[in-house]
């Protein structure tokens, strides 16, 4: 993995070195979209809705719509003077339980990896969440914008480490306009009920999560390719080293998801 940032986590007077990684990827299947014809890909054009003309990217701005429809053009001059954070700095600003924590504001997660000379005092704040069941709030600046985040304890493979827990604005999470009445709920129905779930109680396993669609669409394109059914386009390579690559990473894909799952790979 590669570093996406650099910075230091600061609890009182201590401050620990880090490094900051991505501890996600996606894994979506995505698709081009294409003529049925003869598979050649789908250009778009940027167009004006108004006078109807192709626009060039140097022409583009960028444009705030009001909740009335009016449109705030916004130039280069007035994006700089938005307040943008270029701290390098983790504040702890206070450690929390964690059961206080609603995963609704969860966004994104980065692994914290301590500089050499930080290793101990990481380690120290490491064990000290875990014996507290602490999270610890802080704020980041990250690609130019201050989010608020969590600081929380992960058991992975390769060890216990701490990660970074971006989270959503308060204000962000949104407000269902529905509510729900059943009406009166019966003593033997709720009985059955509570039987139910007893009968499907369990141990979450996230191994046992399998992406069906993925290996789906893996097998769907195999059997084409084994069926010659593939459209040659100028986009093309003269050999069909682009179409195996990508098979062959999607499968790799597969195989690797199976392998975490402890299944064997093939």
């Amino acid at each position: 993995m590669r570093a996406i940032w650099k910075g230091a986590v600061s609890f009182g007077l201590v401050s620990v070195p880090v490094k900051l990684y991505s501890a996600t990827e996606s894994h979506d299947v995505s698709f081009r979209q294409v003529h049925a014809k003869d598979g050649g890909r789908i250009r778009y054009q940027r167009i004006c809705s108004l006078d109807g003309e192709e626009v060039a990217y140097a022409d583009i701005a960028k444009g705030y719509e009001t909740e009335d429809g009016e449109m705030v053009i916004l130039t280069d001059d007035d994006l700089r003077e938005l307040p943008i954070s270029s701290s390098r700095e983790i504040a702890v600003e206070k450690f929390v339980p964690s059961d206080q924590i609603d995963p609704m504001l969860f966004e994104k997660s980065y692994y914290l990896e301590p500089e050499k000379t930080g290793a101990k005092p990481y380690a120290l704040l490491r064990q000290a969440l875990q014996e507290s069941d602490r999270v610890a709030v802080v704020t980041v600046a990250l690609r130019q914008r201050t989010a608020p985040a969590l600081l929380r304890v992960r058991e992975t493979e390769a060890g216990e480490v701490i990660v970074l827990q971006t989270l959503m604005w308060p204000d962000e999470i949104r407000t269902p306009d529905f509510s729900v009445d059943a009406g009166e709920v019966k003593a033997n129905e709720l009985k059955m009920a509570r039987m139910l779930v007893e009968t499907l109680a369990g141990d979450f396993d996230p191994a046992e999560l399998e992406d069906d669609y993925a290996e789906a669409v893996d097998a769907v394109v195999k059997a084409k390719i084994e069926g010659g059914e593939v459209q040659r386009t100028e986009t093309s390579t003269k050999s069909a080293g682009e179409v195996v690559d990508l098979l062959a990473a999607l499968q790799q894909s597969v195989e690797a998801a199976k392998q975490a799952r402890g299944e064997k790979a093939g």
